[in-house]
């Protein structure tokens, strides 16, 4: 998988790799440093994926990553399409580009497999406000404006969350057609099929929720509502027929329908608050990633208008970033990728390092 990465992208100065090792058995990082990888991030147990996504680009944009890649360390993407899925990046057209896996050609997925990979897909999109055919591929390129911006907050997987606050963002997002390779081995993510469609499914309601309040208890309250004036109807009816006292079943189910009415709509007034403060709390976090990682422009390929930057966010122009601890002072701006392997995204530690664009990583 690491021979296939690509060691040099038009308009990106520096590749490196970057492994997350998230307490794996197989001697993982052993390989990887053997082929000459020089960056990881280690969890001495299983973290899970999203984690493992989060820990990878904090790494990445604390050595001065400016596109994060990531692949998984399953081989299932082709590495070699890194340049062709971060170019829309390079060239200021996307902030986030996902890799397209055409599932219904992937010759081992089940009907149901592809049914259920369509359907998901449709869901995610519907909750962002997006229109991507492949919405759980891990085959991803991030600008660094953009990830300054996406909080994962899930603890199962990145995948649909971050589509879903990119798309609430108004972040541009690509879609690339790919090919798969073929299946070395199963999914270490999850022990079934269906515990995946039920952890992406909380991930997904939970997103939406987050975003889009009005929309769940405006409807939940009219659900409510309309079940408490039929019943009270009913009984309405019946107690001008003078049979009401044989129908108090009515009443009682009217009454709870009309408590959950105002409960939907008490909730609603503080989801509305709570996404008020959600928003002032990320626009904070977003300045004190800015402290901490500094600030970078945004990379540009020869020939592309010198204006030319994606919509993930105002970027200054080319600026010093502060250096990390770790790390030496970067000569100046530059444009990197960042691919994620075997066991997560790379970054580059030394004096000459100053940014990173694909991280290929592998969990």
């Amino acid at each position: 998988m690491l021979a296939t990465i690509p060691r040099s992208i038009p308009g990106i100065d520096e590749i490196e790799i970057l492994v997350v090792d998230d307490g794996s058995t197989d001697g993982t990082v052993e390989v990887a440093r053997r082929l000459g990888v020089r960056h990881f991030v280690h969890h001495t147990r299983n973290m899970g994926l999203a984690r493992s996504f989060r820990d990878g680009v904090d790494y990445a944009l604390r050595h001065g990553a400016d596109i994060v890649v990531n692949t998984d360390g399953d081989n299932q993407y082709p590495q070699e399409r890194i340049g062709d899925l971060v170019m829309p990046v390079v060239l200021g057209n996307a902030d986030i580009v996902i890799a397209d896996r055409q599932t219904a050609t992937i010759e081992h997925f089940s009907p149901l497999k592809k049914a259920l990979q369509k359907a998901g897909s449709a869901t995610v999109n519907f909750a962002a406000g997006t229109d991507l055919p492949d919405a759980a591929s891990g085959f991803r390129a991030y600008s660094r404006a953009a990830l300054m911006r996406l909080n994962v907050v899930t603890q199962f997987s990145y995948c649909m969350e971050t589509i879903i606050q990119a798309g609430h963002k108004r972040l541009r997002i690509l879609s690339l057609p790919i090919t798969t390779n073929a299946k070395t081995r199963e999914s270490r993510l999850f022990t079934s099929m269906w515990q995946h469609i039920a952890k992406s499914g909380q991930a997904i309601s939970r997103s939406y929720v987050m975003f889009k309040p009005h929309t769940v208890f405006i409807t939940l309250g009219l659900l409510f509502t309309l079940g408490a004036v039929i019943p009270f109807g009913r009984y309405a009816m019946l107690l001008a027929t003078g049979t009401g006292g044989q129908h108090i079943q009515s009443i009682v189910l009217g009454a709870t329908s009309l408590v959950g009415a105002l409960l939907s709509f008490a909730l609603l007034v503080l989801a509305d608050l709570q996404r008020t403060n959600r928003v002032l709390l990320e626009e904070t976090l977003e300045r004190l990633k800015e402290v901490q990682y500094g600030t970078t422009a945004a990379p540009v390929a020869p020939g592309a208008p010198e204006n030319g930057r994606p919509s993930g966010g105002n970027r200054p122009g080319p600026v010093d970033r502060t250096a990390p601890i770790d790390r030496a002072q970067p000569a100046g701006p530059s444009d990197r990728a960042v691919p994620t392997g075997p066991a997560g995204p790379a970054v580059p530690a030394g004096p000459a390092d100053t940014g990173l664009a694909d991280v290929p990583a592998a969990v």
